[in-house]
């Protein structure tokens, strides 16, 4: 891998992860410049924790970097393609923005310049993002193989279709939120039982982490099921009454409903 220099336009959570998680891996391959329009105190303090060059104004540096990753938010997109616009005609522009896709940014950028979208989740703090991708139309294998070191360096990927990561947002990205949810629910059953809310937070963790290691190694949720499942026992009388009240259902609406919000917003 050759050496590369990405710019950061935009300093959030999940610029932190992206940009930690590729020093992790590629320290002394990647030189990493942070910006941040309106926040000069967290710019300082990410530069005493990670090896990286930061700066208030972008365009002072943009010339050193080979790839652009656009960390700022969806409605920031079309005033930073315009300052991007005259200094990108040999860059590889990315973003990790909802609804920012190849198409928006080949529209708003000169011809032949090289995009990709990547959306990435939560989970790219601790690596374990499960990220979609899709490329623009002028990506090169040398693109390619810097989309693989950002990827790598937060957890697992997938590339599809870009209609497909508009829909598919809502299972990778938007989804955690629904587990989350599911988790602080059977908390709060918990505490009925006697515990303290810290026990039945942890009882509860504890069993999803255990769980999703079982998904990994096993990885057939449905003999999963089966396993834990005794046919009239006290597990299948819990599994009769979700289906009872139709969470099967409930979390196929919360995709859908997450997809339409996210595309009335595009539009």
């Amino acid at each position: 891998m050759k050496n590369m220099h990405i710019l950061f336009i935009g300093a959030g959570r999940m610029a932190e992860a992206i940009f930690s998680g590729i020093l992790n891996k590629h320290n002394k391959e990647v030189t990493i410049t942070v910006s941040n329009l309106s926040n000069k105190e967290k710019l300082v303090n990410l530069k005493e924790k990670y090896p990286i060059e930061i700066t208030e104004d972008w365009t002072e540096v943009i010339d050193q970097a080979d790839t652009i990753l656009l960390a700022c938010p969806p409605s920031a997109h079309d005033k930073v393609l315009n300052q991007l616009s005259p200094h990108v005609k040999e860059k590889f522009v990315v973003t990790v923005a909802a609804g920012v896709d190849p198409t928006f940014l080949e529209a708003h950028l000169p011809k032949g310049v090289a995009v990709a979208w990547i959306m990435p989740n939560t989970a790219a703090s601790v690596g374990k993002s499960m990220s979609l991708y899709t490329y623009g139309q002028h990506v090169t294998p040398l693109h390619k193989e810097t989309m693989k070191v950002i990827l790598d360096s937060i957890g697992q990927s997938e590339q599809l279709a870009e209609e497909q990561v508009h829909n598919l947002t809502a299972v990778t990205g938007s989804a955690p939120a629904y587990l989350y949810y599911f988790v602080e629910a059977l908390a709060d059953v918990a505490t009925e039982y006697g515990l303290t809310s810290e026990q039945a937070q942890n009882l509860v963790n504890e069993m999803v982490i255990g769980s999703a290691e079982m998904l990994k190694t096993y990885e057939d949720p449905s003999i999963l099921r089966e396993q834990v499942t005794s046919p009239g026992g006290a597990t299948d009388a819990g599994l009769k009454s979700l289906q009872k009240n139709h969470f099967q259902q409930a979390i196929i609406e919360a995709v859908r409903a997450t997809n339409d919000h996210a595309k009335a917003k595009k539009n």
